[in-house]
This record gives structure tokens, sequence and C-alpha cells, in this order.
């Protein structure tokens, strides 16, 4: 019966058929760029992405390192390429409220251009003026109307003036003063003169002074609405210069874009607005003509060069954008300072776009972790999705802290956002935040692995040598292939499926590039770059097992052992993880508090390792004590084992070295055990098989092979064995050897040597079986209990 259950070489490890190398040969240089074995997720992903309808953003859920990214934008990239490229938008000056710039829109490509129609403006602003106020025409009109103003000033002073010599007084005029002096004799008297005049002529000349002086107010009284009139005459001609002189400057580019709404109303803005900045810099301020015309350019361009936030060339089609760093700044905008003599000043040039501006129109990929890990990121995104509009704000006011001194005007938001994330983050999402599922409908599910069809495999292989030209790595031979395959198949665990972490076997490319001194990458290049992984991760499963073979961890691989049984355990220590064997121990003696795990009361045994050892009393009680109590007292506990222990894997193990610590029977120690129980017996499948074989044989091998060592596991693990070519070596050669068992009393045959026997037509052991003994040692047990139960009955009855 033993023999039938030992595993031959063809089932410890994926076999490659002659039709899978055919397939792999005949191949094509097709490129491929759908995801690879997911079609769940790859139907979700374009049903989401072909509905339009407010909500149906997508979530991608799957494990890193399966390719989920670069598969989502291979997947978006040729969708994205028919259809239509979003507009571009820009920022200009707001004219009459520069906090708030105003946000234009114009189809795709030309907002460049725009921004060159601009600049070509003021630069033939600059070539146009002074030179227009310096025409014939425009200083005719300027001097009739200073003439004008001057001649009614004259006029005005002329009469003061006829007045004071009827008084004997000169009447001077400097510039814009007037100054009066007494005449004597017909010539004006100077100030030594004038003291010498008798007093009662010096108080005469300042009588007629005053009244001249208040004659002169009165006759001038309207004179600064003269000024105000020249000013405004002078106004109204400098505004009529510029119109007259800008029209031919703007025909061209009404002309051009005057079937887009928003540039024609900021052309319009921009005339209006320039009668005055041209009369600031070319007229009124003589400080400025000093400037060279490159800086009158640049404060012209400060004023009304188009800030471009986002433009595609044309026809190139829906954007398509991963955000690695999702901040607040980087998603949404952000607006620059600059600092002059020690003030922070901005204006609408100093706006910048974030990613939901670069991928308006089109995709928007994030990471999840990354954006629910960021401050008001996700709040600010939701918001963005509801309102269907892109505002660039400082997430920090609602703290009262206030830095924007801009109020950009609001864009319109038409995107399909596409968040990547594990399980965790999307189930946590679903349970806590009840505008989830309203913002995102489609979820795309990638799984752990992907079944190994014949169609799979020839995508796989094809993968493999694209990435190997993309990386610049040499050519993969087919041998090399077959091998990324074997790996993939053992990170599934599964020899039917390859893994979906497609990222390791391409890692694992570009190791075996490295170490590849020939012209193509072979099987043992594969090979080479995998031991070394191996080798620089495995400091700690080392130390493990030298501490097996000097005897520091008690493991025993020989002889027979009561109550002792070598159990298989996987660890995980940062990235990697491996196997070793522990040592399990049971004691069994006569009382009533049941199976005792020692794990579970030192608080070192979780959940689930805990379940594993009650189902022990369950499977005893069904088995054992059918036609009595069962009364027992035992001990199970994990030796050396110094930290947290979780999982029911070894439940078949502690379950076979109780029926050995019970029937006194002892248990071959070349063996080591791994696999889950029910309570009937049915041995169930566990993880990390290839691991705990490999970790046991490593300890086998360190203390030389025999030929009676060997690992027990159940039967529905065939499936995932892919172990390394040295153990299945090792099995062909008779040294080492994989038992696979359906049920308890299959290991247990394998364990002791002896049969467990079956119930006959009376429901009765044959006497020599193990399953006899077993009963027999529980109804002795039993017995014990009951004699000593009547004994404190009939002691109590002589009190």
């Amino acid at each position: 019966m033993t023999d039938s259950l030992k595993l031959p070489t063809s089932s410890l490890k994926l076999q490659i058929s002659q039709a899978d190398y055919t397939i792999l040969t005949d191949s094509t240089e097709s490129r491929v760029t759908h995801i690879l074995g997911q079609e769940r997720a790859q139907s979700a992903l374009s049903f989401g992405v072909a509905m339009q309808n407010p909500g149906y953003n997508i979530y991608v859920m799957g494990e890193p390192g399966t390719g989920r990214l670069s598969m989502i934008t291979n997947h978006l990239t040729p969708i994205s390429h028919q259809q239509e490229t979003p507009p571009a938008y820009a920022y200009v000056e707001n004219f009459e409220n520069n906090r708030e710039p105003v946000a234009i829109e114009l189809p795709a490509g030309q907002a460049q251009t725009f921004c060159k129609d601009i600049n070509r403006l003021i630069d033939n602003l600059i070539a146009t003026f002074p030179e227009a106020f310096e025409s014939p025409s425009y200083q005719q009109k300027k001097t009739a109307i200073e003439r004008t103003f001057n001649q009614r000033y004259n006029s005005a002073i002329d009469l003061v003036e006829q007045r004071s010599k009827e008084k004997s007084i000169a009447l001077f005029r400097d510039t814009d003063s007037i100054t009066f002096a007494p005449i004597r004799d017909g010539k004006v008297l100077g100030e030594e003169q004038f003291n010498q005049l008798p007093q009662e002529d010096r108080e005469t000349f300042h009588k007629d002074t005053e009244i001249l002086e208040d004659y002169l107010g009165d006759i001038l009284i309207e004179l600064p609405q003269w000024r105000r009139a020249l000013v405004e005459k002078n106004r109204q001609l400098d505004n009529a210069t510029i119109r007259l002189a800008i029209s031919p400057l703007f025909k061209d580019l009404t002309d051009r874009y005057q079937n887009i709404d928003n540039v024609i109303t900021y052309l319009s803005e921009i005339k209006k607005d320039l009668s005055e900045s041209i009369k600031d810099l070319f007229v009124q301020s003589q400080s400025l003509e000093n400037f060279s015309d490159g800086t009158k350019k640049q404060l012209l361009k400060d004023q009304y060069q188009p800030n471009i936030l986002i433009d595609y060339k044309e026809n190139t089609g829906a954007p398509v954008i991963y955000e690695p760093n999702p901040t607040y700044q980087n998603l949404f905008g952000r607006i620059e300072y600059s600092s002059e003599q020690g003030a922070l000043t901005t204006n609408y040039q100093r706006i910048c776009a974030g990613s939901l501006h670069q991928a308006n129109g089109g995709y928007l990929i994030l990471d999840a972790d990354k954006l629910l890990n960021t401050p008001f990121v996700w709040e600010g995104l939701k918001r963005a999705l509801k309102a269907g509009r892109i505002e660039i704000e400082s997430p920090y006011a609602e703290l009262g802290i206030n830095t924007v001194t801009l109020k950009p005007e609001v864009i319109p938001l038409n995107i399909k956002v596409i968040l990547v994330g594990s399980r965790e983050i999307y189930y946590l999402l679903q349970d806590y935040d009840n505008e989830f599922n309203e913002m995102f409908r489609i979820l795309a599910d990638f799984d752990y692995d992907i079944p190994r069809t014949a169609n799979n495999m020839l995508e796989f292989a094809q993968l493999m040598k694209q990435q190997a030209q993309d990386s610049g790595a040499k050519p993969l031979a087919k041998s090399a292939i077959i091998s990324l395959m074997e790996h993939s198949c053992r990170l599934a665990e599964h020899q039917g499926r390859l893994s979906a972490h497609i990222n390791d076997a391409l890692e694992i490319i570009g190791e075996a590039n490295f170490l590849c001194k020939a012209e193509e990458i072979d099987n043992t290049h594969i090979q080479q770059a995998l031991v070394a992984r191996e080798y620089r991760n495995g400091r700690i499963a080392q130390s493990i097992l030298d501490e097996m073979l000097d005897g520091t961890i008690l493991i025993n691989t020989a002889d027979s052992v009561v109550g002792q049984i070598n159990g298989l355990t996987v660890l995980e220590v940062g990235g990697s993880s491996f196997g070793a064997p522990s040592r399990i121990t049971v004691t069994v003696y006569p009382g009533s508090r049941g199976i005792v795990d020692v794990e579970r009361e030192a608080e070192l045994g979780l959940s689930i390792h805990s379940k594993g050892v009650m189902i022990l009393t369950g499977y005893l009680g069904n088995c054992y004590a059918q036609e009595f109590p069962l009364a027992i007292s035992a001990s199970i506990t994990l030796e050396q084992s110094y930290g947290h222990i979780d999982g029911d894997s070894a439940s078949l193990a502690e379950l076979c070295c109780l029926i050995s610590a019970l029937t006194l029977i002892p248990i071959k120690q070349s063996f080591a055990v791994t696999g889950s129980i029910n309570q009937y017996g049915e041995v169930q499948a566990i993880g990390g098989v290839n691991e705990k074989i490999e970790g046991f044989f490593k300890l086998c091998k360190g203390r030389g092979l025999t030929g009676e060592q060997g690992c027990i596991i159940p039967h529905a693990n065939i499936r995932n064995l892919m172990l390394k070519q040295e153990i299945i070596t090792a099995v062909e050669q008779g040294e080492f050897a994989i038992y696979a068992v359906s049920n308890v009393e299959q290991a247990l045959q394998l364990l002791t040597g002896e049969v467990p026997g079956k119930k006959d037509s009376n429901g009765a052991y044959p006497e020599d079986s193990l399953n006899f003994k077993a009963i027999s040692r529980l109804k002795e047990i039993s017995d014990l209990g009951n004699d000593k139960e009547e004994d404190n009955h009939e002691n109590e009855a002589e009190l």
C-alpha cells in the first residue's frame, strides 16, 4: 500500500510536452498588447473605458508585481489614439479683477499658435509705438489743442495786465506763476527802490496788488476746467490714435479666431486695456522710455501673453497619464510665487497644471495607496469628479492657513480615473466611504494566477521575448523560456497555472542577461540567476539549517520515537520565504483536561492554528469514542518555537503524533509531515508545499541521504509540486521520497509501519491493528477516570 502512495518523478514538477515545445518554437513575433490571461479583468476594463456615463470610473484590483500598470497602459494607448483630442486650455489676465484669472478654451494644437500670435502682436505694438505719436497728423492735432488752451489762458492774463497798467503796476509771467511790480516814470522798480518809496505809496501798491490778485483769481476761476478739458481732449486724441494704429494689428487675429468665442472676447479686452498700457509705456512715463525694447516687450508679455496650461497636438487622441506621486499640487495644479523685496507675489503666468489638467479628456491612472496616504487628495478628487470641474486652490485654506492670492477660473473636467490598488484597500473603501461605489462602479479584478493554456503559454513566450528585446537584453533561447515558465508555475504553486506576477519573470531576464556571457540566454543562465537570488536572500535560512546540523535545534532524521514527529513550516522574512522542519511532541496522560495547545496557552498560537488543534478532539471522538466518553489529557507543542504560529498545516502531523503517544507506537523520524485535516480524517491541501519539502531535503542532504527519508504531503497538493531538480534527481535515484496521502490512516501506516485496520461488520477493528490499540488505550483511560469518580463518591458517603 505504501508504495502506491509514493510519487513518481513525473509528478514532482511541470513536464512540458512536445506539443508545448512546438508552440514555443512556432510562436510569432507579434507584440502582446492586451492583458495576459486576465479575461475577466480585461472585460471589465473594456466595459469601463467604453461606458461614458458619470461614475463609471475603474478600480483595478490585484497584487503588486502583476504588471497591472503596464498592461493597463498598453490596453488604453490604442483606444486613446482613436478618440478625439481634447481641447487646450490657457489662463489669461482678468483686466477687471486680476486676482481671478480667466480660463480660455481653444481647439487642440492651437494654444501654442495663439501664444505665438500674441507674441507677434506685442512685437508689432513696439514697432508701432511711439512712432504713432510722432506722426505730423498727431502733432498738429495735439498742437491745436494746446494752442486753444494757451489762447484762452493768455486772453485772461491780458485782461489782468491791462488793468494793472492802469494802476501803474507791471505784470510778469514766469511759467505758471504771475507776479506784480510797481512802475514809476515808465520804469519797473526793484525791491530796493520800492522800499525807498513813501509809506503811503507802498500801501497803495499793496492794496492795488490785492485787487489785481482777486481779479486774477476771478478771471481764472475756470482754469481747472480748461486744464481738464485739455487733458480730456489729449486723452481722446491719444485713444483715437491708438485705436487707429492697432486696428490693423487686430484685424488678422480677429479673422483667424472668429469661431472661438473665448479668444475673440480676450482680444476685445486686450484692445480696451491697451489704451492705458501704451500711454503708460510710450507717452506719459518718460522714465520708461529709457528702457530697451526688450524690457518693454517683457512688460507687455507679462500682461497679455497667455499662460498655456495644457495643449496637445492635433489628432493625437486622448491622453493617458500616470501620476506616480499624487500630491495635491501634482494632481490639481499649483500657483507659484516669487519673492520681491521680501514679499511673495504671483500672477496668472505662475499657474501650473496638474495631472487632472494633463489627463482631462482622457485617462488618469493613480495608485490607490499613495492617493489615500496623501493629505486632502482623496476628498479633493471626489469633489472634482462629482462637480465635473478642476479648481486650483490651497488645501490648507480650510485649516485657516491662507496662502492663495489668486482664484483661477475653474476648468470643466471630463476624465476617466483608473485606481490601481490592493484588495484590502478596495474593501475598506467599500465599507467606510459611501461615495466610493457611486464614483468607481467598475471593478477590474486581476487573478493571482493564469491558466496554463496553450494560448497563454504562447503569449507568455512572446511577452518574455518582447521584454528581452525592449530592455536591450540578449535573445532568449527556447530552453530559457521553458525555465521562466516553470519558475512562473512555481510562483503560482500550481503545475497548471502561471503566476500573474509577470514582473518577477521580467526581473529574472535582466539578472540572467547580466550573468550571460554567450550570444543568447538559455536555461542555465536562468537557473544561475535564480540560484544567485536565493543565495542573496538566504542568510536566515542557512543560519537555521546550520543550527539544525550542529544540534542547536533538535530535529531527528533517523530512528523512531514515540510522541514525536517532524512537522513542516514556512517562514516568511521580508520578501523571501523558506521552509524548515519543526519538531512536534505530544504527551498523553489520564485525566479529562482534553487536548492542550501549548502555543495557544502561551499566546503564540493564532486563531487558525488553534482551530486545527481543536479539530483533533473531533476526530478522536468520531473514530474512537463512540461507545464510551472521551476522557483524555494531552499536551501538544512545537518545540523550540518562540514566535507566533498560524495556519492548520501541522494538524495532520499533530494528530499522528497524538495517536503515537496514545498507543505508544513510535514514529519514524526519517519522515516529515505536512497537511491539514477535517474531523473525519480527510487530509486537506496546504500552502508552501515546495518550500516545505525543500527545507527538509536540505537537512537530510546535509546529514547524508539514506534512502529512508521523505516527506508526506496531501494528495490534493500533487498539482502544486514544482520542486528543484536536485530533489527530483534524488527521488529518481531512490535517495529520497515524496508520499501523497488522502487520509490520516495512510499517513499513520507510513509513519508507524503498522496497519490502521478497518472495522468489521460488528464495527470492531482487528486486535492487532493500530486503531484497536488506540481505542483500547482510550477506554483504559476512561475506565481509570470512572474508577476514580466512584472512589470519590464512596469517600463522600462515608463522610
